[in-house]
């Protein structure tokens, strides 16, 4: 594949899931003997396992969405390797506007914004998902967007945490934290579309961005 190709939403994960679900059926099948076939056949994936396949899901459905959003003007890459990391970026949008990092979660739950402290305490802002603490997640967006922003250089950089299948309210529900946006698939294409107002070169950054971030 050349650097210029898109890539493959959630490659990376779906191959990190087959790789753990044969070592876990090896495991069974080590472990039952000439029993291990049923064993296997019984068995459901382990929760650590299973996750993977929940990503690699997320990622591959956004990426479905984002490709038929693509354009002249809106150009999309999947499952980029961060240079000298065995880390990897979901999504990136390029617009004319700018550069779009885009991190894909497939969690339950609504996701909403805690506010702590104000006017005599540091302000600290928390990303809750069905009131769990996902914060941490921002702080990996965050990472990733100064990455892109040290290789591309004076190109605006944006990042959005982008949740599949939440429990988002009918009305309102996407908000932004410490910059970065956090909403669903329908929404983000529309902020996507609407980043017309800038003069970045796609097909120049897109080759650019394609040259540093190889396909994971």
């Amino acid at each position: 594949m050349s650097a210029n190709e898109s890539g493959v939403a959630g490659s990376s994960a779906r191959r990190e899931y087959e790789r753990r679900k044969a070592k876990d059926e090896e495991r069974l099948r080590e472990k039952w003997g000439r029993f291990g076939g049923l064993a296997v056949a019984l068995s459901d994936d382990r929760q650590s396992t299973k996750a993977w396949d929940k990503g690699a899901i997320g990622e591959e459905r956004l990426g479905a969405r984002l490709n038929d959003m693509a354009t002249e003007d809106l150009a999309v890459l999947h499952d980029r390797r961060i240079p000298g990391s065995k880390a990897n970026i979901d999504h990136i949008a390029i617009t004319s506007g700018g550069i779009w990092v885009i991190d894909a979660k497939r969690y339950k739950g609504r996701p909403e914004l805690k506010v702590e402290g104000g006017i005599l305490r540091p302000r600290v802002e928390k990303l809750l998902v069905g009131r769990r603490d996902c914060t941490k997640l921002v702080d990996g967006v965050l990472k990733q967007v100064d990455v892109v922003r040290d290789l591309v250089g004076g190109i605006p950089v944006t990042g959005a945490l982008c949740f599949i299948e939440a429990d988002w309210p009918l009305t309102g529900g996407a908000f932004s934290t410490r910059g970065v946006h956090v909403l669903w698939p329908k929404r983000l294409a529309k902020v996507l579309m609407e980043q017309t107002a800038g003069d970045v070169d796609v097909a120049r950054t897109l080759e650019s961005v394609a040259s540093r971030f190889r396909s994971a």
